[in-house]
């Protein structure tokens, strides 16, 4: 149950990343992510008060939230701090490169995972899974190579920087939330880490973005922006659930997840309409064999 969990999540992640491209084309980044939060936020708050105020509407559902010590809150708002570092880096990289070239960085992210799952948790990579961080790591240099050819050099370009950035930090929410899940329920880890995300967010509007709001690109509203939140709220919480599953394997959930840059790819190719595509197909290819061989050593 928990890999077919992991699959849905990353099919929906993979609209959510074409949505998110098309809100934040022509488009000013953090407006967009405080609407994101917000949203988000919104769709979790009749969660969060129905439980407190009538908590036997859904105390026998998943959409339960129960009450828990303060101490709890404070992991989870160590887990908004990560997940929102990691959302600026990815909007604004996100906003200044090809989808198809940032689809494939973000798959090499379960690299990182097994990484830290091998010094953290004291899993042990097995041949197949050596297959799969080789073949991964290789299709990122190929990837530079398929940037040069659009004039994105890897080495000076501040916008891959930030994506790599983003990707490490989603590596470190990743090894978190199994941390998280082990002890505490999805829903109250979703619910509270969104909310706390809007009071992060405000102080980055009022200080970073308004009193400069004229010098940059302008905000625009797009009906994409809302199914940003949408898509993003319902692959999370397929992904809670599925890390919840007591045998369920954070280095193989954040492999699949990691799928979505099949549909990110092809919206990519189709809808925008971005360039050397051939070359970038190799790299992504790569990238979903080496995906394959994780998923084999995980169950040799």
């Amino acid at each position: 149950m928990w890999l077919i969990l992991a699959f849905l999540s990353a099919a929906l992640l993979g609209f959510y990343d074409v949505f998110k491209k098309q809100s934040l084309k022509d488009n000013a980044v953090l407006p967009v992510l405080f609407l994101n939060t917000i949203f988000c936020s919104l769709i979790f708050m009749p969660f969060i008060l129905v439980s407190r105020m009538a908590p036997w509407l859904l105390e026998k559902t998943v959409c339960y939230l129960p009450e828990v010590e303060w101490r709890v809150h404070g992991f989870i708002l160590l887990k908004s701090f990560i997940v929102l570092s990691s959302w600026i880096f990815g909007y604004f990289g996100m906003k200044h490169l090809p989808l198809t070239i940032v689809g494939p960085i973000n798959a090499t992210r379960p690299v990182m995972v097994l990484v830290g799952a091998l010094l953290l948790f004291g899993e042990h990579l097995n041949l197949y899974q050596w297959i799969g961080v080789i073949l991964a790591v290789l299709s990122f240099f190929m990837l530079s190579r398929s940037g040069k050819a659009e004039g994105i050099d890897f080495k000076h370009n501040r916008w891959i920087f930030f994506i790599v950035l983003s990707a490490v930090m989603g590596a470190v929410s990743g090894l978190y939330d199994k941390y998280l899940m082990r002890q505490f329920p999805p829903m109250v880890v979703q619910a509270w880490y969104n909310l706390y995300q809007v009071f992060i967010m405000c102080p980055l509007i009022l200080l970073l973005w308004y009193p400069r709001r004229k010098q940059g690109t302008p905000f625009k509203w797009k009906n994409s922006i809302l199914l940003i939140s949408i898509f993003l709220s319902i692959a999370d919480m397929a992904y809670f659930y599925s890390l919840s599953q007591p045998d369920s394997m954070i280095s193989v959930v954040s492999m699949v997840r990691r799928g979505s840059v099949v549909v990110s790819f092809a919206f990519g190719a189709l809808a925008f309409r971005e360039k050397n595509l051939k070359s970038k197909a190799v790299d992504l290819i790569l990238v979903l064999i080496g995906m394959f061989f994780l998923y084999l050593g995980s169950h040799s």
